[in-house]
């Protein structure tokens, strides 16, 4: 029977649409057995029923489905193709809602970023600065109160910051009161600039006062600078979210552009509130590398004070030991004013240090002592915080000027004429300044006076372009001057760097044929020198006795002339040869 169905065409066709009880009548007609109703596996075999019927679909069969797919096909395309429009619609809509909503929320918190950001740099600027704090948990309360020290009476005589002659200058300039102008501070090492400016800020408890330190890496320097202005340089955006495209990345001198572009809007907000120039201070401004990323970095931020001078909207004030960052801002200053700051005068050096020893010893120190001091150290506040320190103070102040002794010889110390030719080059940076540091032991010599009872230590000192010239050359200068050893002021002044390295140079120059010992360096050098730029030709044949013949001819070949060469004893051999 199965065999007769499978041979029928048209038998799949008339199964599809006919119901099934024909379907299973014509299956049982050709035999004779009725036995199909008393079998269900091979029914439903036959039927394509693969489980129990199920509610709402007696029999489950696979042609049923084939057969509303034929149905479905000869349906209304119209309505096929509304179907398939609002499908697309409705795509089309949420996808269009998506990309509402998404842009609103990048807007909005875009909007709300550069909000943030501003209102975190404005509040960088507000009362209290992290500076302050450092400087005030540094500070060394004295253990006993004035009115229990010997000799000190009232709270008037005690007073353990001695205030300078600039620091009235500087008050009036972080204060904000001084406008339309940029500064510079230069000074040594030690003289008391960053506690100035420390003390200003501190007097209007740094409103409106930003303080960064420099740092010879702009990377770093960035970091700080962002520290300092509390901007993250976009670095906690979460644009990307909202497929927003952040700044992109690129080198730390334009992120510091970045940041004093915001600090430029704070500044517009802040003047139509306050009416007072933000103050930005750069400390340290010597440690930027002296090469091409330095200079751009210090060109960008002579560039910003500049613009913010002339409109006063921010005041840049730039502390700096060293020389070389004033010539370089002077290339491109028009509003910038420099300010020198120098060791005290003997008066406030003795007073600062009297103050001192009461702070950390409680104790009324005798004049002789502190004149003593003086004479020795002079009035740099670093050394004279030493010495109070100390217990000995005459013991330290000369342990100071022994320790500024070796530091100059351990960098520029000679070696006479017995050194090698591979350390000339160390030789003539040394002897450079040692004929530096001669040559300003003689000129006080000379001078008429080089101590002053009531201003105290008078250096001998020489321009710069004169300096130079002692020294012959022009370019040792700046690392000696790098070292501390040498000091150049505003005014293109050389001089020692401080008293003790004068006191170093004295001591050094006095000494029993140094004079001898210096002029022999000296001629050393030159031999190496001369050595190197003279060129030497040997003739071996010529020791033994040999001759070099040079003939010279013609263009035709006949000859012209005819030179010979020989060995000829010199005439001190020819008088010994005599004498015996």
């Amino acid at each position: 029977m199965l065999r007769h169905a499978s041979r029928t065409p048209i038998a799949p066709i008339q199964v599809a649409f006919q119901p099934e009880s024909l379907f299973l009548n014509r299956l049982q007609r050709p035999g004779p057995l009725g036995i199909w109703r008393h079998q269900p596996r091979l029914q439903r075999c036959i039927t394509g029923q693969s489980g129990p019927p199920t509610p709402g679909n007696d029999a489950p069969n696979p042609v049923d489905d084939a057969t509303e797919g034929a149905e479905a096909g000869e349906a209304d395309p119209k309505a096929k193709w509304k179907g398939t429009a609002f499908k697309c619609f409705e795509a089309a809509a949420t996808t269009l809602a998506s990309i509402t909503v998404l842009g609103l929320v990048g807007f909005s918190y875009t909007r709300y970023y550069k909000y943030l950001v501003l209102e975190k740099m404005e509040n960088a600027f507000r009362p209290g600065d992290p500076v302050l704090d450092l400087a005030a948990s540094g500070k060394e309360v004295p253990p006993t109160v004035p009115a229990n020290i010997p000799d000190v009476n009232n709270e008037v005589d005690y007073d353990r910051w001695i205030p300078r002659l600039e620091q009235e200058k500087i008050d009036n300039i972080v204060s904000g009161q001084d406008k339309g102008r940029y500064h510079l501070l230069i000074g040594e090492k030690g003289t008391g600039k960053s506690s100035m400016l420390i003390d200003a800020m501190s007097k209007v408890n740094g409103e409106g006062i930003a303080m960064c330190e420099a740092h010879a890496d702009p990377e770093i320097f960035r970091i700080r600078l962002g520290r300092c202005l509390d901007f993250e340089f976009h670095e906690d955006n979460i644009g990307a979210l909202f497929s927003i495209r952040g700044p992109r990345d690129a080198s730390a001198l334009l992120d510091i552009e970045r940041a004093f572009n915001k600090l430029e809007k704070v500044a517009l907000r802040r003047r139509k509130k306050v009416g007072r120039p933000l103050i930005l201070i750069i400390n340290q401004a010597h440690l930027l590398r002296d090469d091409e990323d330095g200079r751009d970095l210090i060109e960008l931020i002579q560039q910003r004070a500049e613009q913010w001078a002339a409109s006063n909207l921010a005041t840049v004030i730039i502390n700096a030991d060293k020389y070389w960052v004033y010539e370089r801002l002077k290339q491109h200053a028009t509003r910038m004013e420099v300010t020198q700051v120098s060791d005290l005068p003997k008066d406030r050096a003795i007073q600062a240090l009297r103050n001192y020893r009461m702070k950390y010893w409680q104790e009324a120190t005798d004049e002789a002592t502190l004149d003593e001091v003086y004479d020795k150290i002079g009035g740099r506040l670093t050394f004279l915080n030493r010495a109070a320190k100390s217990r000995d103070m005459i013991k330290m102040c000369n342990h100071i000027c022994q320790m500024e002794k070796t530091w100059f010889l351990n960098n520029c110390g000679i070696l006479g004429e017995e050194m090698d030719d591979d350390v000339m080059d160390q030789q003539k940076y040394a002897s450079t300044a040692m004929v530096l540091a001669q040559a300003l032991y003689k000129k006080s010599l000379e001078m008429d006076q080089t101590y002053n009872p009531q201003t105290g230590h008078i250096l001998p000192e020489f321009p710069l372009h004169i300096a130079r010239h002692i020294m012959t050359r022009a370019d040792f200068i700046r690392q000696h001057h790098d070292l501390s050893i040498f000091a150049i002021d505003s005014h293109a002044m050389v001089r020692a760097d401080s008293v003790p390295m004068q006191r170093a140079f004295s001591e050094i120059c006095s000494e029993e044929g140094f004079d001898e010992f210096l002029q022999a360096t000296l001629d050393r050098i030159a031999d190496i020198e001369s050595l190197g730029r003279t060129k030497e030709l040997t003739f071996k044949d010529l020791w033994e006795g040999g001759k070099y013949k040079i003939i010279s001819k013609d263009r035709k070949g006949n000859l012209q002339s005819e030179v010979e060469i020989e060995t000829v004893e010199g005439k001190k051999d020819d008088d010994e040869k005599g004498d015996e």
